[in-house]
């Protein structure tokens, strides 16, 4: 296999991990609990958005910042749901967002410095 491949099946590993933990009534406890919520997601998110670039060379970083953010969103849309008890916070999304675009920006700086193609 190739790396984009393993990229693209560890995005989606990922992704499910991300959703489901978000989307369970009681998560686990993991270790990174004590930094705090918005450090989860900000990790989380970071971790996608890493893996999305690497999954999609040739993708508008934008664009992919565009969706990764959408599904931070969506996430806390869900939240909302009353039987998952959870709480729908819009600032979990701004954390999730701001994470993804220091990436995607970092990302593109080291394109652009290898004169990679701009995409």
């Amino acid at each position: 296999m190739n790396r984009t491949v393993l990229t693209r099946v560890a995005l989606v590993l990922a992704v499910v991990f991300a959703v489901t933990m978000a989307l369970l009534p009681k998560p686990p406890h993991v270790p990174i609990d004590q930094f705090g919520d918005k450090f989860e997601h900000m990790l989380a998110f970071a971790t996608l958005a890493l893996l999305a670039a690497l999954s999609y060379p040739t993708a508008r970083l934008f664009r992919i910042g565009e969706r990764l953010s959408f599904l931070g969103a969506l996430i806390e849309v869900l939240q909302s749901i009353p039987s998952l008890h959870r709480d729908c916070d819009i600032r979990d999304w701004i954390a999730d967002t701001v994470a993804i675009t220091i990436v995607l920006l970092i990302v593109w700086i080291v394109r652009r410095g290898r004169g990679a193609r701009l995409p």
